[in-house]
């Protein structure tokens, strides 16, 4: 089995120190050799299912340690990995399982019967944990793997609503996760992620390529964040700047943390004084800003050491990265970690790889020590918490609305999320202002979006600016009126 293989990850940490723990969530507990010998099982039964080399597996379920020998099991039999986003609704889950057109569908009790009538094999992770209390615990050998191959396809929106499957090859998972040359038997890295997005399964692949434990938390709410830190003496604690600001606001002398030597965060805009508030809140440890995609991996790291000299700034491109400026100021990154591109979407890959470099659809500003900071979105989506959301799919959800007239969806800067989404409407003759509140537009998304997608802010206008020649909303305009009120 030649190259950067994942599998490889669980079995040289299981070879070395089967004992030390690889994964907890709660009382919940993981080492490295069951997680190797679980993982061997697993694709054991698998095989026995039908999965072979090349296909692809579904995943459908909240954050647990039943999935790790999933993952594990599919790296090793070369079958890619398809998480499917745990907040989406049945309909959004069901057009994103279509799209990927698993081999099979594994599922958690919670959503078992919310796939009741869909098109694909559905095996839950009870059922097949008792398949593969009965197979083998020999390592499952695949001649045939090739780090080239799929690993992972991560699902993300698109600027039309539609999710894109990001591929991603072993190789690139393996290179993105590739540590300091260090064994530190003391670290540990408290993960807020959930297991259907990438930042999760890339937190985990690089604590076990240090043989180190993820400690998972079921909700990024700051108590239990706190409490896992204290409770498994954790070192490392990357939270995005939403999370971040609740983790500031709680009382923080009701924890031991004095473990943590690092503070990280990243994903979406991080203002300074939320950067500083860290820094005065843990003196101990050296904190940096990440900014990179699931397209892309890591792009640009902002050190400790220029974290307040830096305002504003997303770093310098990271290990074997480079970074340029296109002629439009958007946001282009060429490096080995890049994905493969968009799966069964030849337009959108094309679009987005050009000549080895990725398009990341982020404006950015290079300062005069070579510095980038992203200064704004040259394709119409936002990002809000950490998830990416498409005006259109919203406006959609919206547009049947009785009071609503006309709709247009923007991201409005926010201290906390990075961005939120906010509904600016057209109201319908004869409706009151009330009728289109925040609460009752999300009541209206109830059951059509992901409450992630719903909107936080309201704004009503007479009418929505349009370009004279097509009639497009002009949303950057729109925004521009919204920040210019304040």
């Amino acid at each position: 089995m030649p190259g950067l293989l994942i599998g490889d990850v669980i079995r040289r940490a299981a070879r070395v120190v089967p004992r030390r723990l690889a994964a907890t969530l709660g009382d919940a507990e993981l080492t490295f050799g069951e997680l190797d010998e679980r993982s061997n099982r697993v694709g054991h039964a698998l095989r026995g299912m039908g999965i072979a080399h090349r296909d692809r597996v579904a995943w459908w379920g909240d954050t647990s340690l039943d999935v790790m020998p999933v993952f594990g099991a599919l790296a090793k039999l070369g079958a890619a990995f398809a998480p499917v986003n745990a907040r989406l609704g049945a309909a959004e889950a069901a057009e994103v399982v279509a799209y990927a057109r698993p081999r099979m569908l594994v599922v958690d009790a919670a959503h078992r019967e919310m796939v009741d009538g869909w098109d694909v094999p559905v095996v839950t992770h009870d059922e097949l944990a008792r398949a593969a209390d009965g197979a083998s615990a020999d390592d499952v050998d695949e001649p045939a793997l090739d780090e080239r191959d799929t690993h992972v396809v991560f699902f993300t929106s698109g600027s039309t609503g539609r999710s894109k499957g990001v591929v991603i090859s072993h190789r690139a998972s393996a290179l993105r996760s590739y540590p300091t040359p260090i064994d530190d038997r003391d670290a540990a890295t408290v993960c807020m992620f959930p297991l259907f997005h990438m930042a999760g399964w890339s937190m985990a692949l690089n604590a076990w390529q240090t043989r180190a434990p993820l400690h998972l938390v079921t909700t990024a709410d700051a108590d239990a964040l706190l409490s896992t830190v204290e409770r498994r003496r954790a070192t490392r604690l990357y939270l995005i700047p939403a999370v971040w600001s609740r983790v500031l606001d709680a009382d923080l002398s009701r924890h031991d943390l004095s473990t943590l030597t690092e503070t990280d965060t990243g994903t979406s805009a991080t203002p300074p004084e939320l950067l500083a508030a860290i820094r005065d809140a843990f003196p101990q440890t050296v904190t940096r800003v990440y900014y990179g995609s699931t397209e892309a991996g890591p792009g640009t790291l902002l050190p400790h050491a220029d974290v307040l000299r830096k305002p504003g700034s997303v770093g310098l491109p990271a290990r074997g990265v480079d970074v340029r400026l296109a002629d439009d100021g958007e946001v282009c990154i060429r490096s080995e970690l890049l994905m493969d591109g968009y799966f069964d979407n030849a337009d959108a890959t094309a679009a987005a790889l050009r000549d080895g470099w990725y398009h990341s659809g982020d404006l950015g500003a290079l300062d005069d020590e070579g510095y980038l900071s992203i200064v704004g979105r040259a394709r119409d989506v936002l990002r809000t918490g950490g998830e990416t959301v498409a005006p259109g799919e919203v406006e959609v959800a919206l547009a049947d609305h009785p009071a609503i007239a006309e709709i247009a969806v923007v991201g409005v800067p926010d201290a906390r999320w990075g961005e939120i989404v906010c509904a600016v409407v057209v109201l319908a003759p004869g409706a009151s202002a009330s009728a289109v509140d925040v609460d009752a537009l999300r009541r209206h998304c109830d059951g059509r979006l992901a409450p992630f997608k719903h909107p936080r802010r309201v704004e009503l206008v007479d009418a929505l600016p349009r370009t004279p020649a097509t009639g497009q909303v002009q949303r950057t305009l729109i925004l521009e009126r919204i920040l210019s009120r304040g």
